[in-house]
């Protein structure tokens, strides 16, 4: 086999290869954080030998401006994707736990699912567009196209959220998760929490495979919320309420109480819970998932059954989608005469490891 062929083969292994690892890091859920990172750092080395074999026709990319229209799509997809593509590589950077923990810069769980999802889709769009020109049916290599690219951009934004939300385990060490720097505080806030656990009739065989909302600690099922709410108090000594409703608990399975809340979001439900005193605090921090896009309904009955004017609210999220949705101004007409700031939004993946940053908050906080 000739140098040239030798080269083109070895090129169309990586190019596959790239694919294979794409997908592979969509199914992190089962391969876990330490396989995302080295098949990662795996995805970016198939990416400079692919630029490096096509070197010579980057270097023509932006040359003429006279192409036909499916050649300029094509090169405009190729820059997009490496823009995505670089980005990608900051952000995956910043989100690493094993490989490069010091590295900060773009780090959102967020902002990396979705950059990922772009790359993936902009890939198959890239590749497509290349076997477009090529095609001499082009009506029928256009619809395929248009289906590829729409099959990858579900599988980041649809299948991955699923998979997390119904087939992801996560098992801690709860004093290894909640230890960490010990914050005084020049003035102690109340945490007020709401949670599954708690809350919900779980069947005896549950097991802790919704990440955004239960979890494993030394064995025992836990709530994602009470878990942040034991880290601030493990770090500043605070004292932590749980917010629990008094009548008929959500239902074991995650589908199933997703169900109820958006039945409860229409009928702007106030579910009675037990009374929590907040008096004596001038401050409260609130953790809380988001449900349909905002509060979880007992959490609206709380914010209105207290006197919170006056008092600073801290607001602290949790989802697996993105940011607080419409919880923050949906709060703010719940808790009258509250000064309402947002904290943080914190995927579900990132729970466990959110000790560092809630330390930073509470020093700038409350110092």
């Amino acid at each position: 086999m000739d140098k040239a062929k030798t080269k083109k083969t070895v090129g169309i292994i990586v190019d596959i290869a790239m694919y294979g690892l794409l997908l592979a890091q969509m199914l992190y859920v089962f391969t876990g954080n330490t396989v995302h990172e080295v098949l990662g750092i795996a995805f970016f080395v198939c990416l400079v030998v692919h630029i490096f074999f096509k070197r010579k026709w980057y270097a023509t990319l932006f040359n003429g401006t006279k192409k036909p229209v499916p050649r300029r799509i094509f090169n405009i997809s190729t820059v997009l994707l490496m823009l995505c593509c670089i980005t990608l590589m900051i952000s995956s950077m910043g989100v690493s736990r094993l490989i490069f923990p010091w590295f900060r810069a773009l780090g959102s769980s967020d902002l990396h699912k979705y950059l990922a999802t772009a790359v993936l889709a902009l890939s198959v769009f890239h590749g497509g567009m290349r076997g477009y020109i090529r095609a001499k049916k082009k009506k029928k290599a256009g619809i395929f196209i248009a289906l590829g690219t729409i099959a990858a951009a579900s599988v980041g934004l649809a299948l991955v959220p699923y998979l997390n939300r119904h087939f992801k385990l996560v098992d801690i060490s709860l004093n290894e998760t909640v230890d960490g720097e010990k914050v005084q505080l020049s003035e102690k806030p109340l945490v007020v929490y709401f949670t599954r656990v708690g809350n919900t009739d779980f069947d005896e065989d549950v097991d802790a495979v919704s990440g955004a909302s239960l979890l494993l600690a030394d064995g025992e099922l836990m709530g994602s919320n009470q878990l942040l709410a034991e880290m601030i108090k493990n770090a500043a000594g605070c004292e932590t309420k749980a917010i629990t409703v008094t009548g008929k608990k959500y239902p074991s399975s995650y589908g199933s109480t997703v169900s109820v809340s958006l039945k409860e979001l229409r009928k702007d439900a106030r579910p009675e819970i037990e009374p929590i005193d907040i008096s004596g605090y001038n401050s409260v921090i609130l953790v809380y998932p988001l449900w349909c896009g905002t509060v979880p309904m007992p959490v609206a009955t709380f914010l209105e059954s207290c006197d919170l004017s006056g008092k600073r609210l801290y607001l602290v999220a949790t989802q697996g989608s993105s940011g607080f949705g419409s919880s923050t101004r949906d709060i703010r007409k719940m808790a009258k005469g509250a000064d309402v700031e947002e904290v943080m939004s914190i995927y579900c993946d990132d729970i466990p490891y959110s000790m560092e940053r809630l330390v930073k908050w509470l020093k700038e906080a409350f110092n």
